[in-house]
Parts: structure tokens; sequence; C-alpha cells
């Protein structure tokens, strides 16, 4: 099952949507077919280890395939890995999870033991999970795993008054945060920080076969047609207030408006998060300022915290979130450190929002 981890991680950057799933196909101790999930609409994990085995000139019949989610059951894109499994004759299949899709939720398995197959699960499952967290959030509670990235000093600064944060952590740190937006299906940003910085919002520092999908947050329509966020197309600018004109400018580029008031005037973070679920949005990477920050996570759309600290201090300066003060300690937003690393000079928290704070 470790090996069939490692093969999923291999899908990381071109299964979405459909989750990141390796198998490994073993007789008698020997792995005789391997394989991972292609991009969607091509062969998952199962087949793809199955035509591995015929390649190498094996039979799998009667052998074991473990497999990092539970087999599919019904017809998406693809048809059911199940009967396909049962037409091979595999003898038993282990799964390390059982696959969250109200679809499938332990039809595969199922279906599996109806034919006979020796099935089980619950190997490596917590692994299975995070190798595939996203995808458990939109099956889950129909919304994607929103993670939050933010660089700063140990006393908690991002910029400057003037702006200029360029760079508080080092290359290494860069380096990391370009290949945690290379596993997600879309990156967010503010109208404030396009203004400020007019950031390009795409992966560089990591080889990636797609890019993922560009969001920007702009209650207004204020954003300039100009703004690097932009180029290429395709981006989703999510508004409070409709403005035909800058709309029709923004679909001729190849851009779509996203209009999601609430009753403030401004944009429905909430409902947003439900949008991009309904859109496939497995996991959402915010990189926005303290302004939009705040707002998500007052609102309670974000799940985890992707913060880099650099061993300085920088004094009276812009923070991660803009949250009002609170009057009593345990009014505190709770989270719970998941891992914490060293990557180069800097340091790597990934925390996570406590159940309450949901």
């Amino acid at each position: 099952m470790a090996l069939a981890l490692e093969l999923a991680a291999k899908g990381m950057y071109t299964t979405t949507p459909n989750p990141r799933v390796g198998c490994v196909i073993v007789r008698d101790g020997e792995v005789i077919g391997s394989g991972y999930t292609q991009p969607a609409g091509q062969a998952h994990a199962e087949i793809m280890a199955m035509r591995d085995a015929q390649e190498r000139g094996h039979d799998v019949r009667g052998a074991t395939a473990f497999v990092t989610l539970e087999p599919c059951n019904h017809h998406g894109r693809t048809p059911p890995c199940s009967d396909a499994l049962v037409r091979a004759g595999l003898g038993r299949v282990v799964a390390a999870i059982t696959d969250p899709n109200p679809l499938v939720a332990g039809e595969g398995m199922a279906k599996l033991a109806a034919a006979g197959i020796a099935v089980s699960s619950g190997v490596l499952a917590e692994q299975a999970y995070e190798m595939n967290i996203g995808f458990f959030s939109r099956m889950q509670r129909k919304r994607p795993w929103v993670r939050m990235k933010a660089a700063a000093s140990l006393d908690g600064m991002t910029a400057l008054h003037s702006g200029e944060s360029q760079w508080i952590t080092g290359p290494a740190a860069r380096d990391d945060g370009h290949a945690w937006r290379a596993r997600a299906c879309a990156i967010l940003t503010g109208i404030g920080t396009v203004k400020a910085d007019d950031p390009q919002l795409n992966v560089r520092s990591v080889d990636t076969p797609r890019q993922p999908r560009r969001i920007v947050i702009d209650s207004k329509l204020e954003i300039s047609l100009d703004a690097r966020v932009l180029a290429g197309g395709g981006t989703w600018i999510v508004a409070a207030v409709s403005n035909p004109g800058k709309e029709a400018a923004l679909a001729a580029a190849g851009h779509e408006v996203i209009l999601l008031p609430n009753a403030a005037g401004k944009v429905d973070l909430p409902a947003l998060m439900l949008e991009l679920g309904r859109r496939e949005i497995n996991e959402l990477h915010v990189e926005a300022g303290s302004k939009l920050n705040g707002s998500l996570v007052r609102e309670g759309c974000v799940d985890e915290l992707l913060l880099y600290l650099a061993p300085c201090l920088i004094g009276d300066a812009q923070g991660m979130f803009a949250l009002a003060p609170i009057d009593r300690l345990d009014a505190k937003i709770a989270l719970k450190f998941h891992e914490v690393r060293q990557v180069g000079e800097d340091l790597r928290i990934l925390a996570r929002f406590t159940p309450q704070q949901e």
C-alpha cells in the first residue's frame, strides 16, 4: 500500500477533479503490475495496473490488488473499475480507504465481495485521506479544502507599511510554496493584492503539466484588463455588483465573472465555497492580503493555514489577518498544529482549524 501511495502521488498535479489513486497488483509477494490514475477521462489506477501486468506477461487472476481508494462502481467519464476487477478475476482487493463519493461509498467493495473477491480496507487510511483531502472535502461537504498560505517574519508581519514584501522568506520556502500552488485546483486572491503586487498567480518554480485556475475576489469589478493575473485567459472574477461593460470585456478576453453578492454588498464567501465545490474544485489555495484573509477566516471558509516564518523581526508592519480584537482569551480562534518542519532557513507550519471553527 505504501508503494501504491507513492504511485498516487505521481498524479498530484494531473488527476483533478478525480482523486489521486495508485494501485499495485501482487502475486506471491512479487509486484506484477502497477499504475496510477491518469487525467480525467482516461484510465484509473486499477486499469493502468492491470494493463501493466498484461504488458509484463502476467495473469492477474487470483492476484491481490492494493489500491489507495475504493474502486469506483459507477459510470462517470470512464466505466466502473469494480466491474473490470471482477472480469479480470482478481482474488483479493485491499483498499486504503472507502470512497466518499455518494455514488460509491462502499458499493464498489460490496460489488467485489458479491463476485467472490476477498476485500478489506483501512490500510494506511490516514495517508490515503491526506492524499485526497480536497476530494473528500468536496464529496462530504460540497466545498473545497481551503488552504491559506502566508509568509511572515517571526513577529507575524507579511510586508512593510509601504507594501514591500520581497523577500521575507528564502528561495527554498518560495519554491515549496509553488509546489503547494501546483497541487491545488485553483489559486485565489483579492483585488487589493492584484492592485498592490500585480501577481501572475501561477506556478513557476516547479514543473507542472497544468496551471491551477486563477480566481480574484473583486466586489466592484475594479480589475484592470492589463492585470497579469488575466494573462492567458481563464480567470474567474468573483464580484458583488454587475457591470455589463466590464463583464463583456472580460468575457471577450476569455474570463468569467461570477456574481455572488451578500446582504452587505460584498462577495458572499461561504456561497463562493459551495459554488467552487459545484465547479469541481477540490483544493483551493489562498494567497491574499490581511483583509481578505481575515474575512475568509472570520466566515469559516478556511480549513488550514500554510505559514512560512522567517528567522527575522520586522516590527510594526502589515500582519497576516485583519481580525477584530477579542475581549476574552476563550474567544480566540483555535487551531491545531498538523505539521512543523524547516524548509531552507525558514519554518513551515501547517495548522488546521478545529471543528468548532468550521
